[in-house]
């Protein structure tokens, strides 16, 4: 009933990309159908005790805490904004706790890894295009979900950096390393062009044989096969190369405000994550090298 009302909400005041969005009115969606078979036919009139049993069906079912945490801050900011809206009068997911997460360490690639991971693609068509999603990835430190978004015109080959558009549809300028920019280079005037072929309308950068836009479902598949080729896809996720492009610079001297903007991150904090890999290497070096460790 108010669903076309929050998406409303949700992009012209949140301003959230799309697979935000989708995220989360994926997850409205969800809930609502849950509801309707407890026979509760609206959000609006759901209680307390409804929010939490969803929550504990999605246990049930196997769901990861940080899956469950995130279907319930969706649900939560939903109630919020009919609050708002004045449709309720109490927020009933305010009240509920997130459930704990257990920390894990930062996946990523040692530079060894990555050295061989991007030497795999060959110089076949399908192959230059891959060699220039490997190496814009791990030059940037972009996300997987704003790579297949980016345009053509969004790159800079001479001076050498892209532009893309992240969370909150926030713009940012990334600069380009002379490998990233040579498999760039080599991709747009010779790759492009042959899978593009009659449809040059299409101004998504990284494109399919078809010449259409690339998915992000796609793109994933091109980084697990190569990663498989590599022997390192079991430490191989959408976020890895990500990771990687962080842990990488950090080690090498890049301050945290630098790649705060470099990463798109809106608060500082989720770039301090990356010191911790930091601190862990030299308390390794200091245990393996120092007389009295």
């Amino acid at each position: 009933m108010y669903m076309e009302e929050y998406k409303d909400y949700l992009i012209n005041v949140k301003k959230i990309s799309q697979n935000t969005l989708a995220a989360y009115i994926g997850d409205i969606e969800e809930f609502s159908a849950f509801l309707k078979e407890k026979g509760v036919n609206s959000p609006a009139d759901a209680k307390n005790t409804e929010v939490v049993s969803y929550l504990l069906k999605l246990r049930e079912d196997g769901k990861s805490a940080a899956t469950v945490n995130r279907k319930l801050a969706s649900v939560r900011m939903f109630y919020k904004y009919l609050t708002e809206k004045k449709v309720i009068s109490d927020n009933p997911a305010a009240s509920i706790k997130s459930v704990k997460i257990e920390k894990k360490g930062i996946e990523y690639l040692t530079i060894e890894e990555v050295d061989r991971l991007l030497s795999l693609p060959d110089d076949s068509l399908k192959g230059k295009r891959d060699k220039a999603i490997l190496e814009v990835l791990y030059a940037t430190g972009i996300r997987v979900s704003e790579l297949v978004d980016v345009k053509l015109y969004d790159v800079n080959i001479r001076m050498g950096f892209i532009s893309c558009t992240g969370e909150r549809s926030k713009a940012r300028i990334i600069p380009l390393g002379r490998p990233a920019r040579a498999a760039l280079e080599e991709y747009i005037y010779d790759v492009r062009k042959a899978f593009v072929r009659g449809n040059k309308k299409e101004e998504t950068l990284f494109v399919n044989y078809h010449g259409g836009k690339l998915t992000r479902q796609g793109l994933w598949k091109i980084i697990k096969d190569y990663a498989q080729k590599a022997d390192i896809g079991s430490k191989i996720t959408p976020q890895t190369l990500r990771n990687s492009f962080a842990v990488h610079m950090v080690q090498n001297g890049a301050d945290l405000k630098s790649l705060q903007e470099l990463l798109g991150h809106e608060d500082i904090s989720a770039t301090q994550i990356y010191l911790s890999v930091t601190k862990n290497r030299i308390k390794d070096v200091y245990d393996r090298t120092h007389p009295r460790a």
